[in-house]
């Protein structure tokens, strides 16, 4: 059996040994944080950052339906809330049938005005005709003139019968009337023209208002269409719903927030570190990230900013 004195003697052998092994591990382990701190900089105050995009109402109507949750991902488009569409629907309607009216207030303005322009072209025809009428007639009391004072000497000189010179007399005093008349059928002509130039004028001046009424009719329209459409809340891009904070039957006010839309292919790190650990760092260079979430895991990166 071994004595106590060997034992000890074993003991004092392997005591420096032990001690020697760790001041090397310690020394190894210090040298170790030094090399790494020489090369390397840490902190544990950061933080994951994304993209939150918030979902807002922009029509004020209570909630009809809601299709998803907290922490649900969804993507670009998909639907999340329904609001109440009745009172857009019924706008949409009345847009639709104020536009009608606008446009038939059109067509009859411009038929109106294609009537007016064609009666005007009637009238100025008339008038040709009247102008033309009373050329005729002022040659027909010329030549009576010129007939009346030849049968007129001729009388005197006792060359044709009293007859005759009345029947010359005669038809003088018809072309008198003739051209009287001729001449009250232009002036009324003009009279008449000019009413239906005045006419046209007017109703054709009805049709720019009447086109800018019907556009803005179209345009209410458009926006009641509009509106009625975001009585359908869609997702404004791919993510996670976070706080949502609506129910069933709520009213909504335009621009209240329902929830937001966390980013999920947009993730990056904030990490706070002191001054003086900025001045070898520089962007590009390669970072390593642990998330305390999940042991073990290590994520690879690079400094942008």
């Amino acid at each position: 059996m071994e004595t106590t004195a060997e034992a000890t003697n074993k003991k004092n052998k392997v005591a420096p040994i032990i001690a020697g092994v760790l001041f090397l591990i310690i020394i190894g382990f210090v040298a170790s944080k030094v090399i790494h701190g020489m090369n390397y900089e840490e902190t544990d105050n950061a933080q994951l950052e994304a993209n939150i995009v918030p979902v807002s109402s922009r029509i004020s109507s209570f909630v009809e339906k809601i299709y998803v949750q907290d922490n649900q991902f969804v993507k670009k488009g998909d639907t999340l809330v329904v609001l109440n569409p009745s009172d857009f629907a019924i706008r949409v309607k009345q847009a639709e049938l104020a536009f009608a009216n606008a446009q038939a207030q059109l067509g009859v303005i411009g038929s109106n005005t294609k009537t007016a322009s064609v009666n005007a072209s009637a009238v100025g025809s008339n008038i040709l005709t009247a102008k033309a009428n009373a050329e005729a007639a002022k040659v027909r009391l010329w030549k009576a003139n010129q007939e009346y004072e030849r049968y007129g000497k001729l009388l005197q000189l006792q060359s044709v019968t009293q007859q005759q010179f009345d029947a010359v007399k005669a038809e003088k005093e018809t072309a008198e009337k003739l051209l009287t008349v001729a001449e009250s059928q232009l002036s009324a002509a003009r009279e008449q023209s000019s009413a239906s130039q005045s006419q046209a004028s007017s109703v054709g001046s009805q049709m720019k208002p009447a086109e800018i009424l019907a556009q803005q009719r179209a345009e209410e329209v458009n926006f009641a269409k509009l509106n009625l459409s975001y009585t359908v809340i869609l997702a404004p891009e791919d993510g996670y719903v976070s706080k949502k904070n609506i129910q069933i039957g709520q009213l909504l006010s335009p621009g209240q927030t329902l929830m937001y839309i966390v980013n999920s292919d947009d993730i990056w790190t904030v990490a706070n570190f002191k001054e003086t650990q900025l001045e070898k760092m520089k962007v590009g260079q390669e970072v390593e990230v642990e998330v305390d979430a999940y042991s073990g895991l290590k994520l690879k990166g690079k400094v942008e900013s």
